[in-house]
């Protein structure tokens, strides 16, 4: 494997792709085109830009982590600065593909409300084979609005330009949430079954003591385990159960912690390292945050 390409500018980026340099040097909106089908095999890209795709009728397979998706079906990607991606070796992507691409550079709204709240759009750290989706209907509204910041960026730039570039991009985002829960509800039946699979993995992580040589069960662990990224897997469990996955991890915790408190003699410190906590006002803090009383008063109210 090569050495990771860092693409930290909107020119940079196109430098690479081989296309005209960008009319805003903080966003681009592009196309596919015959004159990209670069062979990027066994490259890997790093962003410091927010990267948003829309590939649609495409033949090939982006690795992304340690994920390989395969996009022939058609489908919405998101990737936040930090994030590599690569293309890999003998992958054919079809030049033919259509669909968009948005490049963010951060200062584009680093100082607007979106730059402060763009990290409660969970779905820039979702793995590429978590990917949205969309419906003809849904293309259609989020195709609106990408011609809307395109037509922004081709004009000349004015004192309103940027505001509503930015309120566009916001916008597009808060309908992509939108499509993500209409995901999420859709596949139900799916979601139940990893809701069952991620019990289990807590029950099976306390069963053989893992908590006593590593300690709490984490987030990233149990996505681990069901093959989902943290993000994903927490946003599809607070949408099924209205619990994210740290609230299940929690809950799972207090309830073993509640049947050792009414049924053993030991004391809060030992019950606290024996559930992998490393402190034990950590364990009563969370257990009074859960249950509404320390564990000694509910060892005595029962």
């Amino acid at each position: 494997m090569n050495d990771i390409i860092y693409i930290k500018s909107v020119t940079q980026a196109h430098d690479l792709m081989g296309i005209e340099k960008p009319k805003h040097p903080l966003i681009s909106v592009f196309r596919h085109t015959p004159e990209m089908s670069k062979d990027f095999s066994d490259i890997r890209l790093a962003f410091d830009l927010y990267f948003i795709a829309l590939k649609d009728g495409i033949k090939g397979k982006f690795k992304y982590g340690r994920s390989t998706y395969d996009f022939e079906e058609g489908a919405l990607t998101f990737i936040s600065p930090g994030q590599v991606i690569s293309e890999p070796e003998g992958s054919n992507v079809d030049s033919e593909s259509q669909g968009w691409n948005i490049l963010i550079h951060p200062d584009l709204i680093r100082k607007s409300p979106l730059g402060k709240n763009i990290g409660n759009y969970s779905f820039f750290n979702y793995d590429v084979n978590e990917a949205l989706h969309l419906s003809d209907k849904e293309k259609k509204s989020l195709a609106e609005l990408v011609s809307k910041i395109e037509e922004e960026i081709s004009q000349n730039m004015d004192k309103h330009t940027q505001k509503l570039i930015v309120s566009n991009l916001e916008l597009l985002l808060d309908y992509c949430g939108r499509y993500y829960d209409r995901q999420f509800y859709t596949r139900s039946n799916m979601n139940k079954d990893t809701v069952t699979h991620f019990e289990k993995i807590l029950r099976t992580y306390f069963k053989e003591e893992k908590q006593l040589d590593v300690g709490l069960p984490s987030v990233k662990y149990c996505a681990e385990q069901i093959g989902m990224s943290a993000n994903y897997m927490s946003d599809m469990l607070k949408k099924e159960t209205g619990r994210n996955a740290q609230d299940h991890i929690h809950g799972f915790i207090i309830e073993k912690a509640k049947t050792i408190l009414l049924n053993s003699g030991d004391s809060i410190s030992q019950i606290a390292y024996g559930l992998g906590f490393d402190y034990s006002q950590h364990f009563s803090r969370i257990f009074k945050a859960k249950t509404g009383m320390s564990p000694k008063e509910y060892r005595n109210i029962n």
